[in-house]
C-alpha cells in the first residue's frame, strides 16, 4: 500500500545539470506555488511538496517537475518523505520549509502535539534533520518561512510546547513562528560550519490560503480582508527565490522584502534556541 508521503512523480522533463535542485513545502498553493513557478522559470528543478493530493499535482504539472504528497500532521509522513527524498536525490541544494498556517483550535496530532506547532516547526524541524547528510554534503541552504506574528508570541515556556495553557490559534501560530527563527538561528550555529547556510523571512500579510483551517467566519472575514489589502503570493515569494537563488544574504538571520529586519528579543536568545533544538529533538522522537 502506497502512503500518502511515499507517493511521487517524476514528468519527462529535460533538466539543465548546473543549476539547482530545490525542495519547496507547501507548494500546493499560495507562497510555496508562486515560489516554485519562479524557480523552475529561473531554470531551477524544483521539487513539489504538498498535501493536497489535487493541488500538488496540478502545481507540479503545471510547471513540469516532480511532486511528493506528505501530511505534515503525522510525522510518520515526514521520515517517509525524507526518505523518499534521499533516494531520489543524492544533492539538494535548497530546502525550502514552507509549509504551515494557523491549524484552528487547540488539537493534538497523532503524535501528540500542538497541531499548530507540529506542521509549523517540529515537522519542518524533523525533516530536516532526517536529510542533514545530503544537506551538508550538498552545501545546502535551508529556508525556513517565518512572519512578523512572531512578535506576539509572549513568553515561550518550552515546558509546555502543547499550549495546554492559553491557548489560542493566533497564539500558537505566533509561537510556531517565532519557533521558526530559533531553529534558524540554531541550525546556523550547529552546522554552518559545515557548509550548511540558514535563513529565516517575514513574507509579509500574504492573500493566501493559509487560514483555511480556521474555518468558519474567522477564515471568511480573513480571505475577505485578503482579497483587497495584502500582498499576492509572488510578492511574498520574492525573498524565498531571492535566498534560494542568490549569495547577497548572511546566513543565520531573519529577512523581509530581500532585507535583515528586527526581531523580537526572544527571537535572538541563543541559549533558547539551543534549548528548543533539543526540546524538538524529544517531541520528534
Amino acid at each position: 500500500m502506497v502512503t500518502r508521503a511515499a507517493k511521487s512523480s517524476f514528468p519527462c522533463k529535460t533538466f539543465v545539470v548546473d543549476k539547482k535542485i530545490i525542495v519547496v513545502t507547501g507548494a500546493s498553493d499560495g507562497i510555496g506555488a508562486a515560489a516554485a513557478r519562479s524557480l523552475v522559470d529561473l531554470g531551477h528543478r524544483v521539487v513539489v511538496v504538498g498535501r493536497s493530493p489535487k493541488k500538488t499535482e496540478l502545481v507540479a504539472a503545471d510547471i513540469g517537475m516532480p511532486f511528493y504528497l506528505a501530511d505534515f500532521k503525522r510525522l510518520d509522513d515526514v521520515r517517509s518523505l525524507a526518505s523518499q527524498l534521499k533516494r531520489d536525490f543524492p544533492r539538494i541544494d535548497v530546502l525550502a520549509n514552507n509549509a504551515g498556517g494557523i491549524m484552528g483550535p487547540r488539537e493534538l496530532t497523532v503524535d501528540g502535539n500542538e497541531t499548530t506547532i507540529q506542521v509549523n516547526h517540529l515537522a519542518p524541524f524533523l525533516l530536516t534533520n532526517l536529510l542533514l547528510d545530503v544537506l551538508i554534503a550538498s552545501r545546502a541552504r535551508v529556508i525556513n518561512t517565518s512572519s512578523g506574528a512572531h512578535k506576539s508570541a509572549g513568553k515561550l515556556d518550552l515546558d509546555d510546547l502543547t499550549l495546554s495553557r492559553r491557548h489560542t490559534p493566533g497564539r500558537a501560530y505566533a509561537t510556531a513562528k517565532l519557533l521558526n527563527i530559533l531553529f534558524t538561528k540554531e541550525l546556523q550555529v550547529r552546522f554552518g560550519p559545515d557548509g550548511v547556510r540558514a535563513a529565516a523571512f517575514h513574507p509579509g500579510v500574504v492573500n493566501t490560503n493559509f487560514s483555511s483551517e480556521y474555518g468558519g467566519l474567522i477564515n471568511l472575514g480573513f480571505t475577505s480582508v485578503a482579497r483587497h489589502f495584502f500582498r499576492s503570493p509572488e510578492k511574498g515569494a520574492d525573498t524565498l527565490v531571492w535566498l534560494a537563488t542568490t549569495n547577497d544574504w548572511q546566513p543565520g538571520l531573519y529577512y523581509k522584502d530581500r532585507k535583515v529586519v528586527r526581531t523580537s528579543t526572544q527571537a535572538n536568545d541563543l541559549q533558547l534556541a539551543d534549548r528548543l533544538w533539543e526540546c524538538s529533538v524529544s517531541l520528534t522522537k
